[in-house]
Protein backbone atom coordinates (compact mmCIF):
# COMPACT_ATOMS: atom_id res chain seq x y z
CA UNK A 1 0.00 0.00 0.00
CA UNK A 2 1.29 3.43 -0.93
CA UNK A 3 1.72 6.29 1.51
CA UNK A 4 -1.34 8.19 2.77
CA UNK A 5 -2.18 11.57 1.32
CA UNK A 6 -0.38 14.61 2.64
CA UNK A 7 -2.02 17.56 4.38
CA UNK A 8 -3.25 20.23 1.91
CA UNK A 9 -3.40 17.73 -0.98
CA UNK A 10 -6.21 18.55 -3.43
CA UNK A 11 -8.41 15.70 -4.60
CA UNK A 12 -10.85 15.72 -7.49
CA UNK A 13 -10.02 19.45 -7.94
CA UNK A 14 -12.32 20.03 -4.98
CA UNK A 15 -11.42 18.41 -1.65
CA UNK A 16 -8.55 19.77 0.47
CA UNK A 17 -7.08 17.20 2.85
CA UNK A 18 -6.75 18.41 6.46
CA UNK A 19 -5.66 15.27 8.30
CA UNK A 20 -6.02 11.51 8.65
CA UNK A 21 -8.80 10.58 11.08
CA UNK A 22 -8.74 6.81 10.58
CA UNK A 23 -6.68 3.99 9.10
CA UNK A 24 -7.75 0.60 7.79
CA UNK A 25 -6.48 -2.31 5.77
CA UNK A 26 -7.82 -0.87 2.52
CA UNK A 27 -6.81 2.76 3.00
CA UNK A 28 -7.32 5.80 5.18
CA UNK A 29 -10.17 8.09 6.19
CA UNK A 30 -9.44 11.81 5.88
CA UNK A 31 -10.95 14.97 7.23
CA UNK A 32 -11.24 17.32 4.27
CA UNK A 33 -12.76 20.65 3.30
CA UNK A 34 -14.96 21.15 0.27
CA UNK A 35 -13.35 24.05 -1.64
CA UNK A 36 -16.60 24.71 -3.49
CA UNK A 37 -18.36 25.24 -0.17
CA UNK A 38 -15.72 26.87 2.04
CA UNK A 39 -15.98 25.82 5.65
CA UNK A 40 -17.87 22.60 4.90
CA UNK A 41 -15.97 19.64 6.39
CA UNK A 42 -16.40 16.15 5.05
CA UNK A 43 -14.94 12.69 5.55
CA UNK A 44 -13.23 10.96 2.63
CA UNK A 45 -13.07 7.18 2.84
CA UNK A 46 -10.28 5.77 0.69
CA UNK A 47 -10.32 2.31 -0.89
CA UNK A 48 -7.03 1.11 -2.36
CA UNK A 49 -6.73 -2.23 -4.10
CA UNK A 50 -3.92 -4.75 -3.75
CA UNK A 51 -1.57 -4.02 -6.64
CA UNK A 52 -0.72 -7.72 -6.97
CA UNK A 53 -4.27 -8.69 -7.93
CA UNK A 54 -5.09 -9.36 -11.61
CA UNK A 55 -6.47 -6.47 -13.64
CA UNK A 56 -9.81 -8.24 -14.04
CA UNK A 57 -10.19 -8.33 -10.24
CA UNK A 58 -9.37 -4.62 -10.05
CA UNK A 59 -12.05 -3.87 -12.63
CA UNK A 60 -14.59 -5.98 -10.72
CA UNK A 61 -13.71 -4.25 -7.46
CA UNK A 62 -14.08 -0.80 -9.02
CA UNK A 63 -17.45 -1.69 -10.50
CA UNK A 64 -18.53 -2.93 -7.08
CA UNK A 65 -17.31 0.28 -5.46
CA UNK A 66 -19.31 2.47 -7.83
CA UNK A 67 -22.39 0.29 -7.41
CA UNK A 68 -22.21 0.44 -3.63
CA UNK A 69 -21.40 4.16 -3.62
CA UNK A 70 -24.44 4.91 -5.78
CA UNK A 71 -26.61 2.92 -3.35
CA UNK A 72 -25.24 4.84 -0.37
CA UNK A 73 -25.72 8.19 -2.10
CA UNK A 74 -29.46 7.50 -2.29
CA UNK A 75 -29.81 6.92 1.45
CA UNK A 76 -31.23 9.69 3.62
CA UNK A 77 -31.70 9.07 7.34
CA UNK A 78 -30.81 11.15 10.42
CA UNK A 79 -28.78 8.31 11.96
CA UNK A 80 -26.65 7.81 8.84
CA UNK A 81 -24.00 10.18 7.44
CA UNK A 82 -25.03 11.51 4.05
CA UNK A 83 -22.88 10.39 1.12
CA UNK A 84 -22.47 13.34 -1.22
CA UNK A 85 -19.88 12.25 -3.80
CA UNK A 86 -17.64 9.42 -4.98
CA UNK A 87 -14.77 9.34 -7.47
CA UNK A 88 -11.53 7.66 -8.49
CA UNK A 89 -8.13 9.31 -8.46
CA UNK A 90 -5.10 7.31 -9.57
CA UNK A 91 -5.39 3.79 -8.15
CA UNK A 92 -7.64 4.83 -5.26
CA UNK A 93 -11.41 5.16 -4.94
CA UNK A 94 -12.99 7.72 -2.62
CA UNK A 95 -16.35 7.99 -0.91
CA UNK A 96 -17.27 11.48 0.35
CA UNK A 97 -19.67 11.74 3.26
CA UNK A 98 -20.66 14.07 6.08
CA UNK A 99 -18.04 14.52 8.75
CA UNK A 100 -19.55 13.40 12.05
CA UNK A 101 -18.09 15.19 15.10
CA UNK A 102 -18.08 13.64 18.55
CA UNK A 103 -16.79 10.49 20.22
CA UNK A 104 -17.54 6.95 19.14
CA UNK A 105 -19.18 4.57 21.60
CA UNK A 106 -16.01 2.56 22.09
CA UNK A 107 -14.30 5.71 23.38
CA UNK A 108 -17.20 6.41 25.75
CA UNK A 109 -17.17 2.82 26.96
CA UNK A 110 -13.40 2.88 27.57
CA UNK A 111 -13.69 6.19 29.39
CA UNK A 112 -16.30 4.69 31.73
CA UNK A 113 -14.20 1.54 32.23
CA UNK A 114 -11.14 3.57 33.23
CA UNK A 115 -13.32 5.29 35.82
CA UNK A 116 -14.37 1.88 37.16
CA UNK A 117 -17.87 2.30 35.72
CA UNK A 118 -20.13 0.59 33.21
CA UNK A 119 -22.34 2.63 30.91
CA UNK A 120 -25.89 2.93 32.33
CA UNK A 121 -28.37 0.46 30.86
CA UNK A 122 -30.93 3.19 30.12
CA UNK A 123 -28.38 5.22 28.18
CA UNK A 124 -27.26 2.25 26.10
CA UNK A 125 -30.89 1.41 25.30
CA UNK A 126 -31.44 4.99 24.11
CA UNK A 127 -28.58 4.50 21.66
CA UNK A 128 -29.96 1.08 20.72
CA UNK A 129 -33.28 2.67 19.75
CA UNK A 130 -31.49 5.05 17.38
CA UNK A 131 -29.39 2.25 15.88
CA UNK A 132 -32.55 0.19 15.39
CA UNK A 133 -34.09 3.12 13.49
CA UNK A 134 -31.07 3.24 11.15
CA UNK A 135 -31.04 -0.51 10.57
CA UNK A 136 -34.78 -0.72 9.95
CA UNK A 137 -34.33 1.99 7.33
CA UNK A 138 -31.39 0.20 5.67
CA UNK A 139 -33.09 -3.18 5.69
CA UNK A 140 -36.32 -1.70 4.28
CA UNK A 141 -34.62 -0.55 1.08
CA UNK A 142 -35.39 -2.40 -2.14
CA UNK A 143 -33.28 -4.46 -2.19
CA UNK A 144 -32.22 -4.33 1.49
CA UNK A 145 -28.88 -2.80 2.44
CA UNK A 146 -26.82 -4.76 4.99
CA UNK A 147 -24.10 -2.87 6.89
CA UNK A 148 -22.02 -5.90 8.00
CA UNK A 149 -19.65 -4.08 10.35
CA UNK A 150 -21.67 -2.79 13.31
CA UNK A 151 -19.44 -2.29 16.35
CA UNK A 152 -18.92 0.37 19.05
CA UNK A 153 -16.19 2.20 17.13
CA UNK A 154 -18.51 2.59 14.12
CA UNK A 155 -21.17 4.35 16.19
CA UNK A 156 -20.54 8.03 16.82
CA UNK A 157 -22.44 10.28 19.19
CA UNK A 158 -22.71 13.89 18.05
CA UNK A 159 -22.62 16.76 20.57
CA UNK A 160 -26.42 17.01 20.24
CA UNK A 161 -26.86 13.36 21.27
CA UNK A 162 -27.63 12.00 17.80
CA UNK A 163 -26.19 8.56 17.11
CA UNK A 164 -24.64 7.97 13.67
CA UNK A 165 -23.78 4.60 12.16
CA UNK A 166 -20.62 5.28 10.18
CA UNK A 167 -18.02 3.45 8.06
CA UNK A 168 -19.80 1.81 5.17
CA UNK A 169 -16.70 -0.14 4.15
CA UNK A 170 -18.53 -3.46 4.28
CA UNK A 171 -21.99 -2.39 3.19
CA UNK A 172 -23.76 -4.86 0.93
CA UNK A 173 -26.83 -4.47 -1.20
CA UNK A 174 -28.72 -7.72 -0.67
CA UNK A 175 -29.90 -9.12 -3.99
CA UNK A 176 -32.05 -12.26 -3.83
CA UNK A 177 -30.04 -15.49 -4.31
CA UNK A 178 -26.77 -13.53 -4.53
CA UNK A 179 -23.82 -14.50 -2.37
CA UNK A 180 -21.77 -11.88 -0.56
CA UNK A 181 -18.80 -10.52 -2.51
CA UNK A 182 -15.70 -9.67 -0.50
CA UNK A 183 -13.31 -8.37 -3.16
CA UNK A 184 -13.08 -4.87 -1.71
CA UNK A 185 -14.89 -5.68 1.50
CA UNK A 186 -13.50 -7.02 4.71
CA UNK A 187 -15.27 -9.50 6.94
CA UNK A 188 -16.17 -7.42 9.93
CA UNK A 189 -14.56 -7.40 13.35
CA UNK A 190 -14.23 -10.79 15.04
CA UNK A 191 -16.09 -10.13 18.31
CA UNK A 192 -19.14 -8.82 16.43
CA UNK A 193 -19.08 -11.06 13.34
CA UNK A 194 -21.57 -13.96 12.91
CA UNK A 195 -20.43 -17.34 11.60
CA UNK A 196 -22.05 -16.91 8.19
CA UNK A 197 -20.00 -13.79 7.50
CA UNK A 198 -16.76 -15.79 7.54
CA UNK A 199 -17.80 -17.58 4.35
CA UNK A 200 -16.17 -15.21 1.86
CA UNK A 201 -17.85 -15.39 -1.54
CA UNK A 202 -19.86 -18.44 -0.48
CA UNK A 203 -21.19 -17.00 2.77
CA UNK A 204 -24.67 -15.53 2.59
CA UNK A 205 -25.49 -12.62 4.87
CA UNK A 206 -28.80 -10.88 5.46
CA UNK A 207 -30.53 -8.65 8.02
CA UNK A 208 -29.98 -11.27 10.73
CA UNK A 209 -26.21 -10.83 10.32
CA UNK A 210 -26.61 -7.17 11.29
CA UNK A 211 -28.78 -8.24 14.24
CA UNK A 212 -25.95 -10.46 15.50
CA UNK A 213 -23.46 -7.56 15.33
CA UNK A 214 -26.04 -5.18 16.88
CA UNK A 215 -26.55 -7.53 19.81
CA UNK A 216 -22.81 -8.20 20.24
CA UNK A 217 -22.21 -4.44 20.29
CA UNK A 218 -24.81 -3.97 23.04
CA UNK A 219 -23.29 -6.87 24.99
CA UNK A 220 -19.90 -5.12 24.92
CA UNK A 221 -21.31 -1.70 25.86
CA UNK A 222 -23.31 -3.13 28.75
CA UNK A 223 -20.54 -5.30 30.22
CA UNK A 224 -17.24 -3.61 29.32
CA UNK A 225 -16.31 -7.04 27.96
CA UNK A 226 -16.30 -8.05 24.28
CA UNK A 227 -18.37 -11.16 23.60
CA UNK A 228 -16.59 -14.39 22.72
CA UNK A 229 -16.03 -14.77 18.98
CA UNK A 230 -18.62 -16.86 17.15
CA UNK A 231 -16.05 -19.46 16.08
CA UNK A 232 -14.90 -19.90 19.68
CA UNK A 233 -18.51 -20.28 20.82
CA UNK A 234 -19.13 -22.89 18.15
CA UNK A 235 -16.30 -25.02 19.52
CA UNK A 236 -17.12 -24.36 23.17
CA UNK A 237 -20.44 -22.72 24.07
CA UNK A 238 -19.16 -22.13 27.61
CA UNK A 239 -16.89 -19.33 26.32
CA UNK A 240 -19.93 -17.04 26.20
CA UNK A 241 -20.41 -15.47 29.61
CA UNK A 242 -24.00 -14.48 30.40
CA UNK A 243 -24.22 -10.67 30.38
CA UNK A 244 -25.76 -10.53 33.87
CA UNK A 245 -22.74 -12.34 35.31
CA UNK A 246 -20.66 -9.37 34.17
CA UNK A 247 -23.20 -6.66 34.98
CA UNK A 248 -26.05 -7.56 37.37
CA UNK A 249 -27.79 -4.28 36.50
CA UNK A 250 -28.84 -5.80 33.17
CA UNK A 251 -32.50 -6.92 33.40
CA UNK A 252 -33.17 -10.61 32.77
CA UNK A 253 -35.38 -9.84 29.75
CA UNK A 254 -32.61 -7.77 28.20
CA UNK A 255 -30.09 -10.57 28.76
CA UNK A 256 -32.40 -13.02 26.97
CA UNK A 257 -32.76 -10.58 24.07
CA UNK A 258 -28.98 -10.15 23.74
CA UNK A 259 -28.36 -13.91 23.70
CA UNK A 260 -31.21 -14.39 21.23
CA UNK A 261 -29.69 -11.80 18.91
CA UNK A 262 -26.32 -13.57 19.14
CA UNK A 263 -27.61 -17.05 18.33
CA UNK A 264 -25.00 -18.82 16.21
CA UNK A 265 -27.38 -19.91 13.47
CA UNK A 266 -29.28 -17.13 11.65
CA UNK A 267 -32.54 -19.10 11.83
CA UNK A 268 -32.38 -18.93 15.63
CA UNK A 269 -32.13 -15.12 15.74
CA UNK A 270 -34.93 -12.54 15.47
CA UNK A 271 -36.09 -12.40 11.86
CA UNK A 272 -35.94 -8.61 11.75
CA UNK A 273 -34.85 -5.53 13.66
CA UNK A 274 -38.43 -4.63 14.61
CA UNK A 275 -38.79 -7.92 16.49
CA UNK A 276 -35.38 -7.53 18.11
CA UNK A 277 -36.33 -4.00 19.21
CA UNK A 278 -39.40 -5.41 20.99
CA UNK A 279 -37.24 -7.97 22.76
CA UNK A 280 -34.82 -5.27 23.92
CA UNK A 281 -37.72 -3.33 25.40
CA UNK A 282 -38.80 -6.36 27.42
CA UNK A 283 -41.63 -7.46 25.15
CA UNK A 284 -40.02 -10.83 24.47
CA UNK A 285 -41.65 -12.59 21.48
CA UNK A 286 -40.19 -15.98 22.43
CA UNK A 287 -41.08 -17.99 25.52
CA UNK A 288 -39.70 -16.48 28.71
CA UNK A 289 -36.48 -18.08 29.85
CA UNK A 290 -35.96 -20.01 26.63
CA UNK A 291 -32.88 -19.48 24.53
CA UNK A 292 -32.77 -20.77 20.97
CA UNK A 293 -31.44 -24.31 20.71
CA UNK A 294 -28.78 -25.05 18.09
CA UNK A 295 -28.62 -28.50 16.61
CA UNK A 296 -25.34 -29.95 15.40
CA UNK A 297 -26.79 -30.08 11.88
CA UNK A 298 -27.55 -26.36 11.90
CA UNK A 299 -24.09 -25.56 13.21
CA UNK A 300 -22.61 -27.68 10.45
CA UNK A 301 -24.47 -25.66 7.84
CA UNK A 302 -23.31 -22.41 9.43
CA UNK A 303 -19.69 -23.48 9.40
CA UNK A 304 -19.54 -25.41 6.14
CA UNK A 305 -19.42 -22.18 4.12
CA UNK A 306 -16.30 -20.95 5.86
CA UNK A 307 -13.98 -23.97 6.16
CA UNK A 308 -13.30 -27.19 4.31
CA UNK A 309 -16.03 -29.79 4.85
CA UNK A 310 -13.53 -32.37 6.04
CA UNK A 311 -12.30 -30.00 8.72
CA UNK A 312 -15.90 -29.15 9.59
CA UNK A 313 -16.69 -32.84 10.11
CA UNK A 314 -13.66 -33.20 12.36
CA UNK A 315 -14.62 -30.14 14.38
CA UNK A 316 -18.18 -31.40 14.75
CA UNK A 317 -16.95 -34.78 15.97
CA UNK A 318 -14.79 -33.11 18.58
CA UNK A 319 -17.67 -30.85 19.55
CA UNK A 320 -20.03 -33.78 20.06
CA UNK A 321 -17.44 -35.59 22.19
CA UNK A 322 -16.86 -32.41 24.23
CA UNK A 323 -20.60 -31.94 24.78
CA UNK A 324 -21.04 -35.56 25.82
CA UNK A 325 -18.22 -35.17 28.35
CA UNK A 326 -19.65 -31.88 29.58
CA UNK A 327 -23.13 -33.33 30.10
CA UNK A 328 -21.93 -36.34 32.11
Amino acid sequence: MTEPLQTAALLHERYIIHQIIGRGGMGSIYLAEDSRLPGRLCALKEVQQDATLPEAIHAQARDQFYNEASVLARLDHPNLPKVSDFFTEGDRDYLVMDYVPGDDLRTLMERARLDGQILPVARVLEWAAQLADALEYLHSQAPPVIHRDIKPSNLKLTPSGLLKLVDFGLVKQLVPDEMTVTVIQGRGTAHYTPLEQYGGDSGHTDARSDIYAFSATLYHLLTNTPPAEAKQRFLDPRTMEPPRSLNPAIPADLERALLWGMALHPADRPSGVAIFRLALSGDQPQAAGELPSLTVARLARALSSSIDRTLAATVLTLLVLALVGYLR
